[in-house]
Protein backbone atom coordinates (compact mmCIF):
# COMPACT_ATOMS: atom_id res chain seq x y z
CA UNK A 1 0.00 0.00 0.00
CA UNK A 2 1.46 3.41 -0.77
CA UNK A 3 2.10 5.65 1.94
CA UNK A 4 1.74 9.57 0.60
CA UNK A 5 3.94 10.21 3.62
CA UNK A 6 7.22 8.90 6.61
CA UNK A 7 8.89 11.03 8.89
CA UNK A 8 12.25 8.73 8.75
CA UNK A 9 14.46 10.13 12.22
CA UNK A 10 18.47 9.31 11.88
CA UNK A 11 21.31 10.72 13.91
CA UNK A 12 22.79 13.58 11.92
CA UNK A 13 26.02 12.77 12.67
CA UNK A 14 27.73 8.72 13.47
CA UNK A 15 31.32 9.41 14.43
CA UNK A 16 33.35 5.56 14.71
CA UNK A 17 37.23 5.19 14.94
CA UNK A 18 39.98 5.75 17.30
CA UNK A 19 40.27 8.29 19.76
CA UNK A 20 36.79 9.70 19.05
CA UNK A 21 35.96 9.80 22.51
CA UNK A 22 37.98 13.43 22.88
CA UNK A 23 36.05 14.65 20.09
CA UNK A 24 32.60 14.49 22.01
CA UNK A 25 31.91 17.98 22.81
CA UNK A 26 32.81 18.59 19.11
CA UNK A 27 30.38 16.33 17.74
CA UNK A 28 27.55 18.63 19.76
CA UNK A 29 29.29 21.40 18.93
CA UNK A 30 28.39 20.53 14.92
CA UNK A 31 25.08 19.05 15.52
CA UNK A 32 23.97 22.81 17.23
CA UNK A 33 22.72 21.19 20.64
CA UNK A 34 22.72 23.66 23.13
CA UNK A 35 22.38 24.32 26.87
CA UNK A 36 23.99 22.29 29.95
CA UNK A 37 24.82 18.86 29.32
CA UNK A 38 23.19 16.07 31.45
CA UNK A 39 25.06 13.20 31.22
CA UNK A 40 23.81 9.61 32.17
CA UNK A 41 26.14 6.91 32.83
CA UNK A 42 26.81 3.85 35.12
CA UNK A 43 29.98 2.80 37.46
CA UNK A 44 31.77 1.29 35.22
CA UNK A 45 31.33 3.52 32.18
CA UNK A 46 32.00 6.76 34.35
CA UNK A 47 35.42 5.51 35.01
CA UNK A 48 36.32 4.47 31.22
CA UNK A 49 34.59 7.29 29.15
CA UNK A 50 32.12 9.36 31.10
CA UNK A 51 34.34 11.55 33.25
CA UNK A 52 36.69 12.08 30.29
CA UNK A 53 33.64 13.77 28.06
CA UNK A 54 32.33 15.30 31.38
CA UNK A 55 35.82 16.94 31.56
CA UNK A 56 35.39 18.17 28.11
CA UNK A 57 32.36 20.35 28.94
CA UNK A 58 33.57 21.28 32.14
CA UNK A 59 36.39 22.86 30.45
CA UNK A 60 34.27 24.83 28.17
CA UNK A 61 32.02 26.15 30.87
CA UNK A 62 28.73 24.13 29.72
CA UNK A 63 28.37 23.04 33.50
CA UNK A 64 27.39 19.36 32.54
CA UNK A 65 25.36 17.29 35.44
CA UNK A 66 26.09 13.85 35.93
CA UNK A 67 23.11 10.58 36.85
CA UNK A 68 24.76 7.61 37.59
CA UNK A 69 21.96 4.59 37.03
CA UNK A 70 22.08 1.17 38.11
CA UNK A 71 19.45 -0.58 36.09
CA UNK A 72 17.50 -0.12 33.00
CA UNK A 73 14.15 0.26 34.83
CA UNK A 74 11.69 2.88 34.74
CA UNK A 75 12.40 4.41 38.23
CA UNK A 76 15.98 5.41 36.91
CA UNK A 77 14.51 7.40 34.21
CA UNK A 78 12.69 9.02 36.88
CA UNK A 79 15.82 9.86 38.82
CA UNK A 80 17.33 11.33 35.25
CA UNK A 81 14.21 13.76 34.67
CA UNK A 82 14.16 14.47 38.23
CA UNK A 83 17.89 15.74 38.10
CA UNK A 84 16.93 17.51 34.85
CA UNK A 85 14.00 19.85 36.43
CA UNK A 86 16.64 20.78 38.66
CA UNK A 87 18.47 22.28 36.00
CA UNK A 88 17.77 24.12 32.09
CA UNK A 89 19.03 21.61 30.48
CA UNK A 90 20.19 21.39 26.89
CA UNK A 91 20.76 17.95 25.85
CA UNK A 92 21.31 14.02 27.47
CA UNK A 93 24.38 12.16 26.58
CA UNK A 94 24.24 8.43 27.47
CA UNK A 95 27.63 6.52 28.31
CA UNK A 96 27.90 3.04 28.94
CA UNK A 97 26.00 -0.18 27.19
CA UNK A 98 22.86 -0.36 27.14
CA UNK A 99 21.55 0.48 30.34
CA UNK A 100 22.01 4.01 30.35
CA UNK A 101 22.06 4.79 26.92
CA UNK A 102 18.13 3.36 27.00
CA UNK A 103 17.45 5.56 30.00
CA UNK A 104 19.04 8.40 28.29
CA UNK A 105 17.06 7.79 25.52
CA UNK A 106 13.69 7.60 26.91
CA UNK A 107 14.26 10.38 29.44
CA UNK A 108 15.40 12.71 26.58
CA UNK A 109 12.17 11.83 24.82
CA UNK A 110 10.18 12.98 27.58
CA UNK A 111 11.93 16.41 27.65
CA UNK A 112 11.93 16.77 24.06
CA UNK A 113 15.31 17.62 24.15
CA UNK A 114 18.09 15.59 22.17
CA UNK A 115 20.22 13.00 23.00
CA UNK A 116 23.65 11.44 22.11
CA UNK A 117 24.79 7.98 22.52
CA UNK A 118 28.23 7.18 23.58
CA UNK A 119 28.28 3.63 23.47
CA UNK A 120 31.15 1.88 25.37
CA UNK A 121 30.77 -1.64 24.29
CA UNK A 122 29.29 -3.16 20.99
CA UNK A 123 26.16 -4.83 22.85
CA UNK A 124 23.49 -4.32 21.04
CA UNK A 125 21.61 -2.26 18.03
CA UNK A 126 19.79 -0.45 21.08
CA UNK A 127 22.62 2.41 21.10
CA UNK A 128 21.75 3.62 17.28
CA UNK A 129 18.03 2.64 17.01
CA UNK A 130 14.43 4.51 18.40
CA UNK A 131 13.56 2.19 20.84
CA UNK A 132 13.94 1.90 24.89
CA UNK A 133 14.37 -1.89 26.61
CA UNK A 134 13.08 -1.64 30.37
CA UNK A 135 12.55 -4.73 32.33
CA UNK A 136 9.92 -4.57 35.20
CA UNK A 137 9.20 -8.17 37.17
CA UNK A 138 8.92 -10.82 34.50
CA UNK A 139 8.49 -8.62 31.90
CA UNK A 140 10.60 -6.75 29.03
CA UNK A 141 8.61 -3.30 28.20
CA UNK A 142 9.93 -2.13 24.60
CA UNK A 143 9.61 1.55 24.42
CA UNK A 144 9.44 4.11 21.28
CA UNK A 145 11.55 6.81 22.16
CA UNK A 146 14.00 9.66 19.55
CA UNK A 147 16.79 8.15 18.05
CA UNK A 148 19.84 10.03 19.13
CA UNK A 149 21.24 13.28 17.60
CA UNK A 150 24.67 11.64 17.07
CA UNK A 151 26.54 8.56 18.06
CA UNK A 152 30.45 8.80 19.02
CA UNK A 153 31.98 5.17 19.19
CA UNK A 154 35.40 5.03 20.39
CA UNK A 155 36.68 2.15 18.38
CA UNK A 156 39.82 1.67 21.24
CA UNK A 157 37.06 1.97 24.41
CA UNK A 158 34.56 -0.87 22.73
CA UNK A 159 37.72 -3.36 21.75
CA UNK A 160 38.71 -3.00 25.66
CA UNK A 161 35.39 -3.85 26.62
CA UNK A 162 34.60 -7.23 27.95
CA UNK A 163 34.91 -9.93 25.06
CA UNK A 164 31.48 -11.55 26.00
CA UNK A 165 29.34 -7.85 24.82
CA UNK A 166 30.96 -7.64 21.65
CA UNK A 167 29.41 -11.37 20.92
CA UNK A 168 26.69 -10.45 22.30
CA UNK A 169 26.15 -7.53 19.88
CA UNK A 170 26.85 -9.76 17.12
CA UNK A 171 24.81 -12.25 18.42
CA UNK A 172 22.34 -9.45 18.09
CA UNK A 173 22.85 -8.53 14.14
CA UNK A 174 23.30 -11.85 13.16
CA UNK A 175 19.44 -12.66 14.08
CA UNK A 176 18.40 -10.04 11.87
CA UNK A 177 18.28 -13.15 9.32
CA UNK A 178 15.37 -14.33 10.85
CA UNK A 179 13.91 -10.99 11.59
CA UNK A 180 13.82 -9.79 8.23
CA UNK A 181 12.20 -13.57 7.61
CA UNK A 182 9.30 -13.55 10.00
CA UNK A 183 8.68 -9.79 8.92
CA UNK A 184 8.09 -10.74 5.11
CA UNK A 185 6.07 -13.69 6.19
CA UNK A 186 4.07 -11.34 8.21
CA UNK A 187 3.74 -8.60 5.36
CA UNK A 188 2.72 -12.22 3.03
CA UNK A 189 0.26 -13.23 5.37
CA UNK A 190 -0.84 -10.92 7.92
CA UNK A 191 -0.17 -7.68 5.42
CA UNK A 192 1.71 -5.98 8.03
CA UNK A 193 3.67 -3.34 6.39
CA UNK A 194 6.94 -4.10 4.92
CA UNK A 195 10.00 -1.97 3.70
CA UNK A 196 12.15 -3.25 1.07
CA UNK A 197 15.11 -0.84 2.13
CA UNK A 198 14.94 -1.19 5.59
CA UNK A 199 14.39 -5.50 5.28
CA UNK A 200 17.44 -5.18 3.04
CA UNK A 201 20.02 -3.20 4.72
CA UNK A 202 18.89 -5.26 7.86
CA UNK A 203 19.80 -8.43 6.28
CA UNK A 204 23.13 -7.07 4.45
CA UNK A 205 24.37 -6.21 7.87
CA UNK A 206 23.86 -9.89 9.50
CA UNK A 207 24.86 -11.36 6.05
CA UNK A 208 28.54 -8.60 6.44
CA UNK A 209 28.44 -10.09 9.91
CA UNK A 210 27.87 -14.06 8.96
CA UNK A 211 30.54 -13.65 6.59
CA UNK A 212 32.94 -11.99 8.87
CA UNK A 213 32.39 -13.62 11.57
CA UNK A 214 36.04 -15.86 11.32
CA UNK A 215 38.07 -12.67 11.39
CA UNK A 216 35.97 -10.43 14.40
CA UNK A 217 38.74 -11.14 17.28
CA UNK A 218 39.26 -10.03 20.96
CA UNK A 219 40.92 -6.77 21.87
CA UNK A 220 41.37 -6.53 17.34
CA UNK A 221 39.92 -2.92 16.95
CA UNK A 222 39.29 -3.21 13.28
CA UNK A 223 36.98 -5.72 14.91
CA UNK A 224 35.43 -3.61 17.05
CA UNK A 225 34.68 -1.01 13.91
CA UNK A 226 33.22 -3.80 12.04
CA UNK A 227 30.41 -4.86 14.63
CA UNK A 228 29.70 -1.23 15.85
CA UNK A 229 29.14 -0.06 11.58
CA UNK A 230 26.82 -3.01 11.42
CA UNK A 231 25.14 -2.05 14.92
CA UNK A 232 24.65 1.34 13.55
CA UNK A 233 23.63 -0.09 9.94
CA UNK A 234 20.75 -2.42 12.16
CA UNK A 235 19.56 0.81 14.29
CA UNK A 236 19.40 2.87 10.60
CA UNK A 237 16.98 -0.09 9.29
CA UNK A 238 14.81 0.14 12.38
CA UNK A 239 14.40 4.25 11.71
CA UNK A 240 13.95 3.23 7.96
CA UNK A 241 10.88 1.24 8.99
CA UNK A 242 9.64 2.79 11.80
CA UNK A 243 9.38 0.06 14.01
CA UNK A 244 11.84 -3.09 15.50
CA UNK A 245 10.58 -5.22 12.47
CA UNK A 246 13.73 -5.75 10.84
CA UNK A 247 16.17 -6.72 14.09
CA UNK A 248 13.22 -8.03 16.52
CA UNK A 249 11.03 -11.39 15.34
CA UNK A 250 10.42 -14.53 16.57
CA UNK A 251 13.98 -14.92 17.76
CA UNK A 252 12.88 -12.33 19.91
CA UNK A 253 10.42 -13.77 21.40
CA UNK A 254 11.92 -16.59 22.52
CA UNK A 255 14.34 -14.19 23.79
CA UNK A 256 12.29 -12.21 25.92
CA UNK A 257 10.10 -15.08 27.42
CA UNK A 258 13.21 -16.39 28.45
CA UNK A 259 13.93 -13.95 30.51
CA UNK A 260 10.66 -14.65 31.95
CA UNK A 261 11.49 -18.42 32.42
CA UNK A 262 15.31 -18.18 33.48
CA UNK A 263 15.61 -14.17 34.33
CA UNK A 264 19.29 -13.36 34.21
CA UNK A 265 21.18 -16.16 33.12
CA UNK A 266 22.58 -15.17 29.75
CA UNK A 267 22.97 -11.95 27.37
CA UNK A 268 19.85 -10.78 25.62
CA UNK A 269 22.10 -11.05 22.52
CA UNK A 270 23.07 -14.66 23.01
CA UNK A 271 19.69 -15.34 23.68
CA UNK A 272 18.33 -14.11 20.12
CA UNK A 273 21.45 -15.58 18.80
CA UNK A 274 20.46 -18.95 19.72
CA UNK A 275 16.68 -18.13 19.01
CA UNK A 276 17.62 -17.42 15.30
CA UNK A 277 18.79 -20.85 15.39
CA UNK A 278 15.65 -21.94 16.18
CA UNK A 279 13.72 -19.75 14.16
CA UNK A 280 15.81 -20.09 10.91
CA UNK A 281 15.30 -23.87 11.30
CA UNK A 282 11.62 -23.65 11.46
CA UNK A 283 11.71 -21.15 8.64
CA UNK A 284 13.28 -23.39 6.50
CA UNK A 285 13.95 -27.08 7.94
CA UNK A 286 16.83 -29.25 7.69
CA UNK A 287 17.61 -27.85 4.27
CA UNK A 288 18.15 -24.00 5.98
CA UNK A 289 20.26 -22.04 6.74
CA UNK A 290 20.61 -22.73 9.90
CA UNK A 291 24.13 -24.22 9.98
CA UNK A 292 24.90 -20.96 8.76
CA UNK A 293 23.55 -19.35 11.53
CA UNK A 294 24.95 -21.47 14.14
CA UNK A 295 28.63 -21.72 12.59
CA UNK A 296 29.16 -17.72 12.59
CA UNK A 297 27.62 -18.16 16.19
CA UNK A 298 30.30 -20.38 17.02
CA UNK A 299 33.20 -18.96 15.61
CA UNK A 300 32.41 -15.88 17.57
CA UNK A 301 32.57 -17.48 20.94
CA UNK A 302 29.13 -17.22 21.20
CA UNK A 303 26.32 -19.03 22.69
CA UNK A 304 24.80 -21.96 20.72
CA UNK A 305 23.24 -24.34 22.81
CA UNK A 306 20.97 -24.32 26.10
CA UNK A 307 23.88 -25.29 28.18
CA UNK A 308 25.81 -22.01 26.67
CA UNK A 309 23.32 -20.05 27.69
CA UNK A 310 23.28 -21.42 31.09
CA UNK A 311 19.83 -22.75 31.12
CA UNK A 312 18.02 -25.96 30.73
CA UNK A 313 16.72 -27.82 27.82
CA UNK A 314 13.08 -27.83 29.17
CA UNK A 315 13.58 -24.42 29.73
CA UNK A 316 14.63 -23.47 26.23
CA UNK A 317 11.54 -25.84 25.02
CA UNK A 318 8.89 -24.25 27.15
CA UNK A 319 10.02 -20.63 25.87
CA UNK A 320 10.06 -21.54 22.22
CA UNK A 321 6.50 -23.08 22.56
CA UNK A 322 5.15 -20.03 24.60
CA UNK A 323 7.19 -17.23 22.93
CA UNK A 324 4.06 -16.04 20.62
CA UNK A 325 2.50 -14.95 23.58
CA UNK A 326 4.89 -11.99 24.55
CA UNK A 327 3.01 -9.46 21.44
CA UNK A 328 0.94 -8.97 19.06
CA UNK A 329 3.59 -9.37 16.49
CA UNK A 330 3.11 -12.10 13.80
CA UNK A 331 6.52 -14.51 12.84
CA UNK A 332 6.74 -17.86 12.19
CA UNK A 333 5.71 -19.18 15.74
CA UNK A 334 2.05 -18.22 14.29
CA UNK A 335 0.03 -18.90 17.11
CA UNK A 336 2.17 -21.43 19.04
CA UNK A 337 4.09 -24.31 18.03
CA UNK A 338 3.49 -27.56 19.49
CA UNK A 339 6.12 -29.32 22.01
CA UNK A 340 7.01 -31.94 19.23
CA UNK A 341 7.91 -29.22 16.73
CA UNK A 342 10.11 -27.19 19.41
CA UNK A 343 11.77 -30.58 20.24
CA UNK A 344 12.49 -31.75 16.56
CA UNK A 345 13.83 -28.10 16.02
CA UNK A 346 15.81 -27.58 19.39
CA UNK A 347 17.10 -31.62 18.99
CA UNK A 348 18.08 -31.52 14.59
CA UNK A 349 20.15 -27.55 15.81
CA UNK A 350 21.92 -29.10 18.78
CA UNK A 351 20.35 -26.73 20.67
CA UNK A 352 19.30 -29.11 22.89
Amino acid sequence: MFQKSTWIRLPRSVVLGHDVLERTREVVVETHLTGRPLVVTSETPREVAADRIVAQFEAAGDDPEVVVVEEATFDAVEDVLEAASGMAVGYLVGVGGGKPIDIAKMASDHLDVGFVSVPTAASHDGIVSGRGSVPEGDTRHSVAAAPPVAVVADTGVIADAPWELTTAGCADIISNYTAVKDWRLANRLQNVPYSEYAGALSQMTAEMLVDSADSIKPELEESAWMVMKALVSSGVAMSIAGSSRPASGSEHLFSHQLDRIAPGKALHGHQVGVGSILAEYLHSGEQGQWRAVRDALASLDAPTTADGLGVTDEEVLEALTSAHEIRDRYTILGSGISEDAAVEAATKTGVI
